[in-house]
């Protein structure tokens, strides 16, 4: 059964080189979004951004080194997103995380 209807978008912002238990926190995320179970998660990496502390993070060519932005979507109910928010609380040392309600429309294809 796919998810349809109303939903919750639940959106992480981290940076590229955090880690969790050695392996990069967004990839731990999602391996730990997917044992929970949630309908799904996707990351995206973005070339240009600024946090709490207004630093500029890059990938321009001079600066490949630089912490690069990263944001994690993953979309469910919102009784599993709310219950999954405990476990980015252990994980996430610095971040943004938002919410917003959704409305979904799943599309499988054909097999």
């Amino acid at each position: 059964m796919g998810l349809k209807g109303e939903a919750k978008l639940l959106r992480i912002f981290i940076g590229e080189s955090d880690r969790f238990h050695g392996r990069p926190l967004f990839e731990a995320i999602v391996l730990k979004a997917k044992e929970h179970g949630l309908a799904g998660a996707s990351v995206f990496k973005g070339v240009m951004g600024f946090g709490g502390r207004s630093r500029i993070h890059t990938a321009r060519i001079l600066r490949l080194s630089e912490d690069l932005p990263v944001m994690i979507e993953i979309v469910d109910t919102a009784e599993k997103i709310d219950a999954f928010l405990p476990v980015l609380d252990g994980m996430i040392q610095e971040g943004l995380v938002t919410l917003e309600r959704v409305e979904v429309v799943w599309y499988r294809g054909h097999e």
